[in-house]
């Protein structure tokens, strides 16, 4: 039985040198797919650094509420921003979900304003869409992305937040998180069912920091992980002091996080787990067979 595996990274264009991390991995035939930030303030650049690369990857959309400034207008989401603009953080974010003061109204068109900047800078829709921090998972987000997706670009691949028993149990790290995942991501995977976009069987890779140091880590996952077709989520980069005081501290572990997975991904034996366990590589647009399905929406 053929076994696939996609391994995304996630925030491409978060800054520079988390870019040209994330080039590096896919020159090496290591990552497949990435998913692109475009309320970054490098989100161009990072594009245009794809291009110049020869366009090594899929790149999809990495649709964000959580990060930076929105595309819009404050004014025009004013349920979604702090006073100063930016957007809430996710903490913050999840507690105004569940008091009821984020506008689903808002929601929506904050993420239609983000995928047509996506398609004005990659000049196609996107094949492969998850949402930053897995906020797609959330009833109200997950509902909007997925109006906005039938509208523009219907049956594209969309991230299944699932993990298997056997990957929950035997694999360490953040696995209250995790847990709460999977039950909110077998909820939305079925609404993304109904709504025919495609996605894997599980997801990979979601951890705490400190666990990326176990040089194993990558490895564990793999030949833990039950399913035919799977994602494996990954956040490779060089450092990028970009990222300081937007996502993470130098002391709190997520921007060094970023320069261990790289280095794990770029190992050879990365590659060597990838085939012990029996997986071969693919794209989404590949999984999906949404090929046809993109052209057209373009």
């Amino acid at each position: 039985m053929t076994r696939t595996l996609l391994v995304t990274a996630d925030d491409f264009g978060i800054g520079p040198e988390t870019s040209r991390g994330i080039l590096d991995l896919a020159a090496r035939g290591v990552v497949t797919s990435t998913v692109l930030l475009v309320t970054s303030p490098y989100a161009a650049e990072a594009v245009r650094a794809w291009r110049m690369a020869g366009q090594p990857l899929e790149l999809g959309w990495h649709p964000c509420l959580t990060l930076d400034f929105p595309v819009l207008p404050r004014a025009e989401v004013p349920s979604l921003v702090r006073p100063d603009g930016r957007f809430h953080g996710l903490g913050e974010l999840l507690k105004r979900l569940v008091l009821g003061e984020v506008r689903r109204a808002d929601v929506e068109a904050e993420l239609r304003a983000q995928y047509r900047r996506f398609v004005d800078l990659v000049g196609t829709p996107p094949g492969n869409v998850n949402a930053h921090h897995h906020t797609h998972v959330f009833r109200p987000i997950g509902d909007a992305l997925r109006r906005v997706l039938r509208d523009t670009c219907p049956g594209t691949f969309v991230r299944r937040v699932i993990e298997p028993l056997r990957t929950l149990w035997g694999v360490p790290g953040a696995r209250v998180k995790r847990v709460v995942l999977t039950r909110l991501g077998r909820c939305a995977a079925r609404r993304q069912h109904t709504d025919g976009m495609p996605g894997c069987d599980a997801l990979l890779g979601i951890t705490d920091p400190p666990c990326v140091r176990d040089p194993n880590f990558f490895a564990r996952w793999l030949a833990a992980a039950q399913g035919v077709s799977l994602e494996l989520a990954c956040h490779p980069g060089h450092l990028d002091p970009t990222l300081i005081g937007r996502d993470g501290t130098l002391a709190d572990g997520q921007i060094h996080r970023r320069v261990w997975e790289y280095e794990l991904l770029a190992r050879p034996a990365f590659l060597d787990a990838v085939r012990a366990a029996g997986f071969t590589l693919v794209t989404a647009v590949g999984t999906s067979g949404a090929d046809s399905r993109v052209a057209k929406a373009a």
